[in-house]
Parts: C-alpha cells; structure tokens; sequence
C-alpha cells in the first residue's frame, strides 16, 4: 500500500484530496490545525487514516511531521495543501504577515524536508497546491499573489534540481481556480470546481506525474491571458 502525508487536511481540497487517496488504497497521514475536523475524517476510515494535529507555522512543526512519517512506516506522496489569504485593501501588515509566514516560510521548511528525505529515500512525489493567481501581482490580496507565485517558482527550482540530477523525484504544481472552499473569498466566481472534482483531477494529475497542472483544466486560458494583458489595460482592472 502506497503512504502519503496531506499538510492542511482538515477542509477544503486537503480534506478531499485524503478521501481520495484512500479511495485509491492509499495509507495516509492527515494534518492540520483543528484535531476535532481531523479525527472526524478518520473515523471514515480507521484503518488507513492517521492523524497529527499541528501548525505548520510553529517551531516544532517538523519535529511532528517526522513523528508522523514514522507511523506510517514511510511515504510515497507528499502534499501541502496548507496556505491562507487576506483581502487586504489598506495596507494591514499583519495580514500580509500572517500570509507569508505561512505561504513562503512554513511552505519552504515543508518543501525542503520533503526533497532532503525524498533524496534519501532515492524516489517520491512532492504536490503543492498553489493557484492561478500565482500568475499576476493582485491589488486585493497582494501576498496571497506573491505567495502563490513564490511557491511555483520554488517549486520549478526543485523539479529543475531533481532533472539535473536524474533523480526518480517528481514535483506537480497545482493551480487551482475557483474551487468550493472557504478560501474562495472572491465577489463574483466562473468555472467553480467542486472539491472532490478538484481532488479527483488532482489525483489523476499525480498519477501521471504532470508538473504543472491548472484546476479545472480550461483554467489554462484564463491563466495564459492574465500572462498577457497589457499593463496599461491590467492597471485598470
């Protein structure tokens, strides 16, 4: 039986992603700062789901994650699905804090453990979920933009690395557009996928160990125009 860890597991497309992998006769690590919403998701499936309630932003983080690696005797899969933003139009710092503390610096703590113990092990799969709004700075929620493309950019540097090196490490950057969560905070959406459509077109994406993948899939578009428009006419939207 394939072992994944799922890092920000208790809602949204982290949770569904999980449902998903066992599913597909997969053992799973969950984690996540709300234990109440992990422990519900393991009484659907005792046998295969373990749990380790933690903040990724916390000092001991990765002293939890390796506790939980060992309960599950190893891993095939590592997702992050932990990120947060703020609309912030009035310059609070705190809010554009508390995005990059855990976007850019528990993201790269989670990334670079990941790889070191991937290249240990001589193989595995590292997922992150970032956005399509990685694509172009936002005036509503600027460091949840930045956040997201420094997380593609990092991720681009590992699966650069990884193919320098000739190493069986896989890299899949996820770019979702909007998706049913709590974190789709925008007035008007298009496209909206389900999570569990999201989750089921993630896993497939894993399976074919795409690098890149946009969520659903004609997010494309929308992600190839945003690269394009003008700034003249970009300033103005």
């Amino acid at each position: 039986m394939k072992k994944a860890i799922i890092i920000g597991a208790s809602s949204g497309i982290g949770k569904a992603l999980a449902r998903e992998l066992v599913q597909n006769k997969y053992s799973v690590g969950i984690t996540g700062r709300r234990e109440a919403h992990l422990l519900e998701l393991q009484k659907e499936q005792p046998e295969q789901i373990q749990v380790a309630a933690f903040d990724t932003t916390e000092p001991n983080a990765i002293e939890q994650l390796e506790a939980l690696e060992k309960r599950l005797g190893g891993i095939d899969l590592f997702i992050i699905s932990a990120g947060i933003g703020h609309l912030n139009l009035d310059y609070d710092y705190s809010l554009e804090n508390e995005t990059n503390q855990l976007n850019v610096v528990a993201f790269t703590r989670l990334v670079n453990w990941s790889m070191r113990y991937f290249e240990k092990q001589g193989w595995g799969h590292l997922v992150n979920i970032s956005s399509v709004a990685s694509r172009r700075g936002g005036r509503q929620a600027p460091a949840y933009s930045a956040s997201k493309a420094y997380q593609s950019i990092y991720l681009e540097g590992m699966a650069q690395k990884v193919a320098y090196d000739k190493l069986p490490i896989y890299t899949t950057d996820v770019r979702p557009g909007f998706v049913k969560t709590a974190m789709a905070k925008a007035d008007k959406m298009f496209w909206v996928s389900s999570k569990e459509k999201a989750a089921t077109q993630i896993f497939r994406s894993i399976q074919r160990k795409k690098r890149i993948v946009y969520i659903s899939r004609r997010w494309v578009i929308i992600a190839w125009i945003l690269e394009r428009i003008p700034w003249f006419i970009y300033k103005r939207m």
